[in-house]
């Protein structure tokens, strides 16, 4: 009877039995949080300590997200060329000499606007290589019947960063300051470095006739050529740019609200519990013959979640749409990007990830737009508005795209 329960336990670990995955996944978390912490620290240092505008925020997301999708086509490339590993120790460590050079000028008392508009474009050009980097990597370290189970553990390792990083940073913030907060960030990229050093993978990189600009236009073709993966790419485009509008934005809201900082951790850590019991779900719905409407459906309530957020005036209320949206959103991402990294072939993996990874750059670069709306009329409307263009595009692919709302995840092909 036991052996039987622990080898349940165990199947249903999935990738997370792989000693290698383990590390990295562990690793990842430290980094994901430190990336999370940074987020919410940066935000509150520009509207509470240095008296930034809604506008700033913008600032912010266009400084972090230009430089991100710039390199991100071409840090593809790179991932398929170079040794992926290397290049993401690289990448930890210049994340962590960032934050730290935060924490300096903060307890300084020497920063100002233009610094932390400068480090955030900074930590978006290296950001965009850690994406496809990340994205092509893990794939080496599991076998493809672990795929689904190693894109919901990579999408819970982001949601549990949302849970306890975002408390972590405004506990910090409030108890040793918003210098503490970067510090306590940069030791998340410094975990990454150590873990990183533990794990071996072979991975083999072309070294013959290689020409880069050749070699990206091949992922671009790659792309256009399977039509479900362009969709897919399309669709996941357009929920970060205009559903995500409101993790630029929660600064303001959280305000409305009438919260300090330890309030507006609450609020990301509510979006990151959500998140996670999607990631747990959509597990056990892999294999459902309706897959492709569960994922449409997902962004749909994500988006109507959004408008009554907006407009919710009660904290429990807020709270409670802050857990429906994420939830509803985690079911479509984790299944449309384990579609495609089953659909992608491993030569590719990495072009085709570094367009795609493009998406979590559209993030701020969403948030800038939002932050216009939002110095014009306010944060409300510039969510409300977003959320309506979403639901109205997921509305047409769902009616007009079949080949996307009767896809299969068992169709993905060796």
């Amino acid at each position: 009877m036991q052996s039987t329960f622990l080898s349940k336990i165990k199947d249903n670990l999935g990738a997370f039995n792989v000693p290698a995955f383990r590390r990295y996944w562990l690793g990842s978390f430290a980094s994901v949080g430190a990336i999370q912490i940074s987020v919410l620290v940066q935000g509150w240092l520009i509207i509470d300590e240095l008296g930034g505008s809604p506008l700033w925020l913008g600032y912010l997301g266009a400084a972090t997200s230009i430089p991100t999708i710039i390199v991100a086509i071409f840090g593809g490339v790179l991932a398929d060329k170079f040794n992926k590993r290397t290049l993401m120790f690289i990448i930890s460590s210049f994340m962590a000499l960032s934050l730290i050079l935060l924490a300096l000028l903060v307890s300084t008392g020497n920063i100002k606007l233009w610094h932390v508009l400068l480090i955030a474009a900074l930590q978006g050009l290296f950001g965009g290589l850690d994406g496809p980097l990340r994205s092509s990597f893990f794939p080496l370290l599991i076998s493809r019947n672990h795929m689904m189970s190693a894109v919901a553990l990579s999408s819970a390792m982001w949601q549990l960063g949302r849970i306890l990083a975002p408390a972590l940073g405004g506990w910090v913030i409030v108890s040793a300051g918003i210098g503490g907060a970067f510090l306590v960030a940069s030791l998340g990229w410094i975990l990454m470095i150590l873990f990183l050093i533990t794990i071996k993978v072979e991975i083999k990189s072309k070294q013959d006739n290689f020409r880069f600009f050749d070699q990206l236009i091949e992922g671009f073709k790659y792309i256009n050529k399977n039509n479900e993966i362009f969709m897919i790419i399309i669709m996941t485009y357009c929920t970060h740019f205009f559903g995500f509008q409101l993790l630029q934005l929660m600064p303001l809201f959280a305000k409305r609200l009438g919260q300090d900082a330890g309030g507006l951790g609450l609020m990301f850590s509510i979006m990151g519990v959500a998140s996670l019991i999607g990631t747990v779900v959509v597990q056990k719905i892999k294999r459902n013959n309706y897959i492709g409407y569960i994922m449409l459906s997902g962004s749909i309530f994500f988006s109507i979640s959004l408008v009554f957020f907006s407009f919710s005036t009660n904290l429990y209320y807020s709270l409670l749409f802050l857990f429906i949206g994420p939830f509803f959103n985690t079911l479509y991402f984790v299944t449309s990007m384990t579609i495609i990294q089953l659909r992608v072939s491993n030569e590719m993996r990495g072009r085709v990830m570094g367009i795609y990874t493009i998406t979590f750059s559209l993030i701020p670069l969403g948030g800038m737009m939002g932050g216009f709306v939002a110095e014009l009329y306010d944060e409300r409307l510039a969510v409300t508005i977003s959320a309506i263009i979403l639901a109205l595009i997921t509305l047409v692919i769902l009616l007009f795209k079949p080949n996307i709302r009767n896809i299969k995840i068992t169709e993905a092909k060796d």
